[in-house]
């Protein structure tokens, strides 16, 4: 996918060339892992950067890690005991 943009762009959201671009990447395959529709992997794939950077980019987007329902929450933690 190709996205045109005016060379001014960059500057304007004071970004360099490269971050632009990268953020232009990421925001979209972020915005796909959000909702659930593709994996960590499959979005951090899309953008060229591994898993690991991908998730820790999540908190500038304001994007959760993990998404968790009351199940499952309460399935993880059952077995443990307050101190």
């Amino acid at each position: 996918m190709t996205i045109e943009y005016p060379d001014s762009l960059p500057a304007l959201t004071n970004q360099s060339v490269v971050e632009f671009e990268q953020e232009t990447k990421l925001a979209p395959a972020m915005k796909m892992y959000e909702l659930g529709r593709w994996s960590s992997g499959q979005a951090a794939r899309v953008v060229g950067i591994p898993r690991s950077r991908f998730l820790l980019e999540c908190p500038r987007f304001q994007v959760p890690t993990v998404s968790w329902d009351d199940d499952e929450i309460e399935t993880e933690f059952s077995g443990l005991e307050p101190k």
